[in-house]
């Protein structure tokens, strides 16, 4: 909107400058994404999102717009991600079941199982795990209903968070949880380690890291929903012996 002087106003030159930004965090976020999920959804709640961070910024945050802006991106989209329920309760419940049958075979075996010990557990040929597996892509370490397992009571995630947060993901931050998962990440076979850091750490797409580790951006996605899945079984495991 133009002033009587016919110049923007702060905001609008704001939502302008930042429109961008909105873009590349959504495409950021698809790239981690199952298919069924529209980067064009992403971008609307990321605008509403930008539109929010216009409305409550201050200076005297003492924060670059920039930054503050992009946590209240991130925050609407994952939001509506929320409210979509994009991940299916079949794939979560088939990605329990690959937690399940790591977590029986490293107490028989006392190492990380191989994907065929894996499938051969599920009763399952490994081209049918390995399907299985690129289901349930964008399946995550945590998830909110993490925290309130009705059908089991207290969840293995409760476990490691102290106090009464408002927010149990930064609970889990500044909790025993970030130790427990970098043990976590340190027990993966050597290939999904490195995955996990082209990904997490250095932002890596699926075909970047396909080119990297040369396999295919399908094979990236299934070794990457295993590592998920082993470092959920790792922490369930840890929180039931009551280790750190």
């Amino acid at each position: 909107m133009y002033t009587a002087h016919g110049k923007k106003n702060q905001k609008d030159v704001l939502l302008d400058q930042h429109a961008i930004l909105v873009k590349k965090l959504a495409y950021q976020l698809k790239a981690k994404l199952p298919p069924s999920v529209e980067v064009d959804d992403l971008v609307q709640a990321g605008m509403m999102g930008l539109l929010d961070a216009v409305n409550r910024y201050e200076d005297s945050h003492g924060a670059q717009f920039e930054t503050y802006a992009a946590q209240r991106i991130k925050g609407a989209m994952l939001d509506e991600l929320r409210s979509l329920d994009w991940l299916p309760r079949s794939v979560r419940k088939n990605m329990r079941d690959v937690e399940n049958a790591i977590n029986q075979l490293e107490q028989q075996l006392g190492q990380a199982p191989s994907e065929s010990d894996v499938a051969k557990k599920l009763n399952l040929s490994l081209a049918a795990y390995h399907e299985m597996l690129g289901d349930c892509s964008g399946h995550q370490l945590v998830y909110y209903e993490d925290f309130h397992d009705a059908e089991n009571g207290e969840h293995f995630l409760d476990r490691f968070q102290t106090g009464n947060d408002n927010d149990p993901i930064r609970g889990l931050l500044i909790s025993d949880f970030r130790d427990a998962l970098i043990a976590a990440i340190n027990t993966l076979p050597e290939r999904e380690k490195i995955l996990l850091g082209l990904y997490y750490e250095q932002e890596l797409n699926l075909k970047e890291i396909g080119a990297v580790m040369s396999v295919s951006e399908s094979r990236v996605c299934q070794l990457h929903s295993q590592a998920v899945a082993r470092l959920r079984a790792y922490l369930r495991e840890k929180s039931w012996t009551g280790a750190a």
